[in-house]
């Protein structure tokens, strides 16, 4: 029985390894096809003075880089549905916003520090993970031929 207990364990952990993610527009990520693009995964809170300022520059990177990196928001306290757009709005986040946070998929904790920003190479491997703000400069000497 023991076996069989670990045996489910572990297909629910490779499932979750390798699942879509969906997003705040109704589409889907997969970081298993992410079509030879970059990601940005950046968390997020109303309540974090250092993430307002930061969704500036990332709005910028994101529109400059869209043909080679995605942006994706997560809310770090879990907010979803109208709490969620409305505070996306509050902070004028343009990029979309991942409902169910992917850091499992990278076999990461939870960081007790804001913001947070994951830099995914274009086959699914995490390259980068940053605390603190961050600008379109920094950005740009993390991931090749971006502006």
């Amino acid at each position: 029985m023991k076996l069989r207990a670990i045996f489910c364990i572990l297909i629910l952990i490779g499932c979750e390894r390798h699942q879509p993610y969906p997003l705040r527009s109704g589409e889907v990520v997969d970081f298993d096809n992410l079509q030879g693009r970059w990601v940005l995964i950046n968390y997020w809170a109303v309540w974090c003075a250092p993430c307002r300022k930061e969704i500036p520059d990332l709005n910028q990177y994101a529109r400059n880089n869209s043909n080679k990196v995605f942006v994706y928001g997560v809310n770090y306290d879990g907010v979803q549905g109208e709490t969620l757009d409305q505070q996306v709005k509050s902070l004028n986040i343009e990029f979309d916003t991942l409902i169910l946070d992917p850091r499992a998929r990278w076999e990461l904790e939870k960081s007790d520090i804001l913001p947070e920003t994951l830099i995914i190479s274009e086959n699914g491997e995490l390259r980068h993970r940053l605390i603190g703000p961050q600008t379109t400069e920094s950005l740009r000497e993390l991931v090749p031929g971006t502006l």
